[in-house]
């Protein structure tokens, strides 16, 4: 029976997403073209054997347009005859694109294949894929959900009112990330995945004295008055510093099946187990990573003690926190190397950051079994299950 595993996992420096972030003078095809060319670089595949790059990206519009991963194919110097494509499931599109490149593997379809992603947020802001007035959801949306959907923000908030986090909580969650981050850099443990780029060679949102001191003078990031009288419950404890940020960055891996890398000369880092992908309330919108650490557990056969590291996305503090409180799983095992809130958020990258950051992690750790799972606007999430080979 064919398996699919991981060879190679790359990613670039992340930056802040805004006009002054490091990386914001790279456009975003290069961003991600980088991440290819490196994974070419350290492998020493020829290119021309890639039978398929799937890349994520969320704000497809712009320099974002125009299917993303396709010009990045190109520009990365790869033959014309390899195709691409790019697919989007909000924040948890890269880690859908390693599902997709994996079950192609697994069926046949593929040999060997790229997952990948990218988001450029400082020069195509959040949301640019959305007019102003333009309303993206449609009448039957409207009729289903009368009294209206909320952003993430809102919805972050009422994770916590619903599951009584506490500010304290959040903020010290969000200061563990950094100095989890700040140690990982230290200590050299992002050496092997980071692909320094334009003499940018760390991540520029991770800040190592950050207390929650300093994390309690930060004002509510998203109190609306409307919302404060819809949602009373609400005590308006999510800010800037318990959520992610947002950033530029883009990630790879290349995936293949044990026998294509003994072939090839190439050294597996895990095995992608068990796969997941489910929806949930689109109010909430956050929590599906509840029931998807469920469902793909059993399709793994296995239980939360079976798995030795997590990696849970940061998209706020809210989220994992209640995630922890849902699956009883130790928080010491997750996110071992720090979060997106100290790492970043960019969005279609996001994915595959994390599953790079989580292959390395495994072999440092000598973990047998680790298990990823990303919140998706919406109401989605992904989970899979990686294994030690």
């Amino acid at each position: 029976m064919r398996d699919a595993v991981i060879v190679e996992a790359v990613r670039t420096p992340i930056g802040k997403g805004k006009p002054n972030g490091a990386l914001a003078h790279v456009h975003p095809v290069e961003l991600l073209a980088h991440t290819l060319r490196t994974l070419v670089e350290r492998t020493g595949i020829d290119p021309a054997l890639i039978d398929d790059v799937i890349g994520g990206t969320v704000d497809q519009v712009g320099e974002q347009a125009m299917n993303t991963t396709r010009y990045a194919v190109l520009s990365a110097g790869f033959p014309e005859s390899v195709p691409a494509t790019t697919v989007d499931r909000q924040c948890g599109s890269s880690q859908q694109a390693v599902h997709f490149a994996a079950q192609g593997v697994l069926s046949g379809a593929y040999d060997l294949v790229v997952a990948c992603g990218v988001e450029s947020m400082s020069r195509v802001p959040m949301w640019s894929n959305v007019p102003p007035g333009a309303d993206p959801f449609g009448p039957g949306v409207a009729e289903r959900y009368p009294e209206g959907l909320v952003p993430q923000g809102i919805s972050a908030e009422l994770i916590a009112a619903k599951w009584s986090i506490g500010r304290e909580q959040m903020d010290a969650f969000a200061v563990s990330s950094h100095r989890k981050a700040a140690a990982a850099w230290e200590n050299g443990l992002f050496d092997a995945e980071v692909a320094p780029l334009e003499g940018v060679a760390r991540d520029e949102c991770v800040r190592p004295g950050s207390t929650t001191e300093i994390l309690a003078g930060l004002k509510p990031a998203y109190h609306d008055p409307v919302f404060a009288e819809r949602f009373p419950q609400i005590e308006w404890n999510v800010t800037a510093g318990n959520a992610s940020p947002i950033n530029d960055g883009a990630s790879a891996v290349l995936i293949t099946s044990s026998e294509t890398a003994a072939r090839l000369g190439l050294r597996p880092l895990a095995r992608l187990h068990s796969f997941a992908v489910t929806g949930s309330d689109p109010l909430l919108m956050l929590t599906g990573v509840i029931p998807a650490t469920e469902k793909v557990l059993r399709k793994a056969s296995l239980t939360l003690d079976d798995i030795d590291l997590f990696e849970v996305n940061e998209a706020f503090s809210s989220v994992v926190l209640a995630w922890r409180q849902e699956t009883g799983a130790d928080l010491a095992r997750v996110n071992v190397h720090g979060g997106a809130i100290a790492l970043g958020h960019p969005l279609g990258a996001s994915g595959t950051r994390l599953t790079t950051t989580l292959v390395h992690a495994m072999r440092e750790r000598n973990a047998r079994y680790a298990l990823q799972t990303m919140c998706e606007a919406g109401g989605l999430a992904n989970a899979m299950v990686l294994e030690r080979v």
